[in-house]
């Protein structure tokens, strides 16, 4: 696969090259049930105590996301991220308060309650979400096996996504940036469940629009979605990482898309260069970057966004789900185009 754009990738290629940052998966693959959770930690500590300061952007709202309100708001997360498919996000939702409750039993009583952070695409084209195969357990399952390696393409939340009308799912890359004499790593992670065909830009390429595989009606109109996630060790404050997020649509245009009406384009950047303690009267912040200097991280966060994309949908194999429905791997279309 290219490398997109003049910054090099850490050593893993992942979101994972950011320090602290893991990710773990739960896939359910078992005939029209093709589906699953992936589950982010910013770091390995209890993040209702702990907070990430974080922002979000929402560049189209078609989704059922849960969290995003005090987000906005208060400028941290205090949970995991959990990704899974839209009929899975109440479950998830739940267990990610009852997880926190365990850590933390004054939740709800002595002390505020806990906000959730839960996105989703819909997966109903591969995946039975009339089945309601998610439960509290497959949360509980991905948090477990976070790690600094893990999977991607059709795994965990990505099992039954499809991107292009070809199989999409879970993707990552990484970028290292140098600010003066500092340097630093953006991490992304995307969950990739959007675009026509006839789109797919590779580096440029109108690659989509030579290939030839089995299609949805040529007008329907787009139904997918993607959640783009961007971590780095630089020390932003929510707003600044609000503007990084912003930058995922640079990347996720590079791709082909149009943002189309039924696609829920949401990216959300975090940052593990420093943490919000739950209950401290006053918070130290180390020196933050200027915003004069964000450029650099600007630019990390579209050409790594990009990659995680292309990551994807290099990465995943061919499924076959609900309804005898199928979409093939991009790998598998590149090679038998005439």
């Amino acid at each position: 696969m290219m490398h997109i754009g003049s910054l090099e990738a850490g050593p893993r290629g992942t979101i994972a090259d950011v320090a602290g940052v893991t990710v773990g998966h739960c896939t359910l693959a078992q005939g029209a049930v093709q589906t699953g959770v992936t589950v982010i930690r910013p770091h390995g500590g209890d993040v209702y105590r702990d907070k990430a300061p974080a922002a979000a952007c929402v560049i189209n709202g078609f989704g059922k996301s849960v969290g995003l309100v005090q987000v906005d708001e208060l400028g941290v997360i205090e949970t995991p991220i959990a990704l899974t498919n839209t009929f899975g996000v109440g479950t998830l939702a739940n267990a990610q308060i009852r997880a926190a409750i365990a850590a933390n039993p004054r939740i709800g009583r002595e002390e505020p309650s806990v906000n959730p952070l839960v996105f989703e695409c819909n997966d109903g084209y591969l995946n039975d979400m009339q089945a309601f195969a998610i439960d509290e357990a497959h949360y509980m399952s991905a948090l477990d096996a976070c790690s600094v390696d893990f999977e991607r393409g059709a795994v965990g939340a990505g099992r039954g996504m499809s991107c292009f009308e070809l199989k999409g799912g879970i993707g990552s890359a990484s970028r290292v940036v140098h600010i003066d004499e500092r340097t630093y790593t953006a991490g992304a992670l995307v969950l990739a469940n959007f675009g026509r065909l006839p789109q797919l830009t590779i580096a440029g390429a109108a690659v989509g629009r030579t290939l030839h595989v089995e299609s949805e009606a040529p007008n329907k109109p787009e139904q997918g979605s993607i959640i783009m996630l961007i971590a780095t060790d630089a020390p932003l404050d929510a707003r600044q990482l609000r503007r990084v997020a912003m930058r995922a649509a640079a990347g996720l245009a590079r791709t082909g898309s149009v943002y189309g009406h039924g696609s829920g384009d949401i990216a959300l950047a975090f940052t593990t260069a420093y943490t919000v303690r739950h209950d401290a009267a006053f918070i130290a912040t180390p020196p933050l970057v200027s915003d004069a200097r964000l450029d650099p991280l600007f630019q990390a966060a579209a050409d790594s966004i990009e990659q995680a994309i292309l990551d994807a949908l290099f990465s995943a194999e061919t499924v076959s789900g609900r309804d005898g429905h199928r979409r093939i791997s991009l790998k598998h279309a590149l090679e038998t185009r005439p």
